[in-house]
């Protein structure tokens, strides 16, 4: 049996504040207290219960003495060692100082068993993992500063920006065998087009102390702080959606009756990476990690590529060429985002007439109608004669150049006729929406700088709240963790090692 633990061992408090809460109440209503004062006096009234039940239970499991020698499950025989060491936890009560027996050969050597920590399974850190689970709750939301001041105004507790900053890398720490070990979508929930996506958004780092000073004077197109691009990916199945060029063209332009809604996605999943080290000395592309992850969730979620596929993207060629090395051509359909393709039609518009003019509305009304018929290479050839016939020069001349190439360079992937009588999405909202929700909101806020390593780690657990995984890979990280830290736990268990109440 675990030996008497004193350190915290005062069971006469916990029933004298039990006493004193129940008296505060009866005064409070005798009294007509505010209903917000009792609240809050109620509040740091339970903390300090929970702080002193906490303890109690600590006490009732004692230092851990199991007597002079333990021996493990490999027959060796493990020592108990003279001193008793000390280890801090803090809980969403407040902090404790566990004493606990230690063994191993000799004092000053490797600890190999501690039985205290294997009952209580103490998380690798000294905060609980209720603490972490809230901290990093808030942290995914909110600045690290913000969430700091949030949890010391609810639960009295101090903790630095440092400690929940390596606290958010040490959560991260088991994403990737989550992600990939988390089971697959329920098939009766999954459309019949499986959707993905691809984007990059610019992520603003710290200088290290090797980086040069930045310029007193930045000459034109220098920034003064440096930014790596993270690739953002995201997959869902979708029910189809069959509309007409003409049905798309007045949503696009407010007009007519509400459109039915259209289907959600189920489930949409999100992940981002930065440039990541391979460990051979080299750096391995964020396209290559996030597509080689798109194509991991592609082999579970169209097992036979039976279903069919969309992928989604914008005019950048390096993804679509990401998409070409690492995705499935079978049962594939490449679409340019339509949403890319309409600032183009308004800037050959505004070639012609007035922004804000009722003519410049209409000639892009009308050929986005067409490129929508999928009338392409029409909608080009008219642009360019219309150019030639204008006699344009100059900087207008240069624009319409470049809107003709854009849409000659991606019209295998605009056939929109084709795309919306199959019911096929066209916009890539999806991973517009993910680039700012999972990355913007939370990683661009003013004066926010980060770390290669924090950054990666902040995509990491931010993507798993967005997704929804969060109570599941608590679940799962604790789990991993208690595997790890106590393989020998089995050693300690039952109600014998507990003293009695």
């Amino acid at each position: 049996m675990f030996a008497h633990n004193t350190a915290t061992d005062n069971p006469q408090l916990l029933h004298d504040l039990a006493d004193q809460l129940r008296t505060y109440v009866g005064q409070a209503a005798t009294l007509g207290t505010p209903v917000h004062e009792v609240e809050r006096s109620l509040w740091q009234r339970l903390l300090a219960l929970g702080h002193a039940a906490l303890g109690q239970f600590f006490a009732l499991q004692g230092t851990g003495d199991l007597g002079d020698t333990v021996t493990g499950p490999d027959g060796q025989a493990w020592v108990r060692l003279p001193e008793l060491h000390p280890c801090r936890y803090v809980s969403i009560f407040g902090a404790f100082a566990l004493t606990r027996t230690v063994y191993g050969s000799r004092e000053g050597q490797k600890i190999e068993f501690v039985p205290l920590d294997n009952r209580l399974q103490l998380p690798a850190s000294v905060f609980s993992y209720v603490l972490q689970d809230w901290d990093q709750g808030l942290c995914v939301e909110q600045a690290f500063g913000q969430a700091q001041s949030t949890v010391a105004r609810l639960l009295n507790l101090k903790q630095s920006v440092d400690s929940l900053e390596q606290m958010n890398v040490q959560m991260a720490e088991q994403v990737t065998d989550f992600r990939e070990n988390r089971p697959r979508p329920d098939p009766a929930t999954e459309g019949p087009i499986l959707v993905t996506s691809g984007d990059g958004k610019g992520i603003v780092l710290r200088r290290s102390e090797d980086d040069p000073a930045p310029a007193a004077h930045r000459t034109k197109g220098q920034k003064a702080s440096q930014k790596r691009m993270a690739t953002v990916g995201t997959v869902y199945t979708v029910d189809r959606y069959v509309r007409t060029p003409e049905e798309v063209v007045a949503a696009l332009f407010r007009e007519g009756p509400k459109p039915p809604p259209r289907p959600q996605p189920c489930p949409k999943r999100v992940w981002a990476s930065l440039p990541q080290e391979d460990g051979e000395g080299g750096v391995c592309s964020s396209l290559d990690i996030v597509y080689d992850w798109l194509l991991n969730e592609v082999a579970e979620r169209n097992p036979g590529l039976v279903k069919e596929m969309v992928h989604l993207g914008d005019g950048q060629e390096s993804l679509w060429q990401a998409r070409q090395d690492h995705l499935p051509a079978r049962n594939t359909t490449d679409i340019l985002d339509l949403l890319h393709v309409t600032p183009r039609l308004w800037q050959a518009a505004h070639v012609f007439y007035p922004e804000g003019s009722a003519a410049a509305e209409a000639f892009a009304r009308e050929r986005i109608v067409r490129v929508l018929r999928g009338e392409v290479a029409g909608v080009v050839q008219g642009l360019r004669r219309m150019g030639t016939q204008g006699g344009l020069k100059g900087s207008k001349q240069k624009t319409l150049a470049q809107v003709c190439a854009y849409l000659l360079k991606n019209r295998q992937r605009m056939r929109y006729d084709e795309y919306l009588a199959q019911g096929y999405p066209i916009a890539s909202g999806v991973i517009e929406g993910a680039c700012r929700h999972l990355v913007k909101d939370r990683m661009e806020r003013a004066g926010m700088h980060w770390t290669p390593t924090g950054a990666q780690a902040m995509l990491d657990v931010r993507s798993t709240y967005v997704n929804g995984d969060w109570e599941d890979y608590q679940a799962y990280r604790i789990q991993r963790e208690t595997q790890r830290l106590y393989p020998h736990r089995h050693l300690v268990e039952g109600p014998q090692f507990c003293r009695a109440a």
